[in-house]
């Protein structure tokens, strides 16, 4: 008992660190962006830079974590909103919940939204993202309340507008984002007699290619 309870110590007190670091550097790169360092990370964390290195061993490491978090939390709200016993409520409710986080995160818009901080493991979490959302304009197209031309991968563009306008003028009014969400949202419902939108969404091939293209600032 005496050897394996400073051992157990040991690992709480490293998986503290560990969950300090990854706080701290979301925080740092909601607020700058993913071109923060790891040591403004450590001094963020208010840790040394040597906790941060021995449980990240690069940036990436440290991205490739923040990122796997951030895309649990986008299928968790994904998962809820297809739980709501009205398709469009539910949709609305993602939609908003989606754009306030990009529109309030910076480095998680550049995760997201681009392969410049990526690879092969952040490709392989975006795809989860993709079924339920893919569900969710599904039912609420089916239920006849989304417009017919609306398409999943219109999402991701979306929650882009937010992002921009957030960073044009979030400091003058940081809620700012909502008003256009709003405008985008009515614009996504059905209505009888409706005018075809004049050019199609991209579709899943397009958008990959997008997205390997964007070169977020910084």
């Amino acid at each position: 008992m005496t050897a394996t309870a400073p051992r157990r110590a040991l690992r709480r007190d490293a998986e503290r660190n560990r969950q300090r670091v990854l706080d701290a550097a979301r925080d740092l790169f909601a607020q700058r962006g993913l071109e923060a360092t790891l040591n403004d990370v450590a001094e963020h964390a208010h840790v040394g830079v040597g906790t941060v290195y021995r449980r990240f061993a690069t940036k990436q490491e440290l991205l490739d974590a923040i990122f796997e978090s951030a895309i649990d939390q986008m299928v968790a709200l994904a998962e809820s909103a297809l739980e709501h016993p009205n398709s469009w409520d539910g949709f609305v409710w993602f939609v908003e919940q989606l754009c306030e986080l990009t529109a309030s995160d910076r480095g998680l818009r550049q995760m997201v939204y681009s392969t410049a901080y990526g690879g092969y493991p952040v490709e392989c979490a975006r795809s989860r993202l993709v079924p339920p959302i893919s569900q969710l304009f599904e039912r609420a197209r089916a239920d006849g309340h989304l417009r017919a031309d609306a398409e999943h991968t219109d999402m991701p563009i979306l929650s882009l507008l937010a992002g921009t306008v957030s960073e044009w003028a979030g400091h003058v009014e940081p809620d700012l984002w909502r008003r256009y969400v709003a405008l985008l949202l009515d614009g996504l419902r059905h209505r009888d007699g409706q005018t075809p939108l004049p050019v199609d969404a991209l579709d899943d091939d397009q958008m990959d290619t997008a997205m390997h293209g964007w070169q977020p600032a910084g």
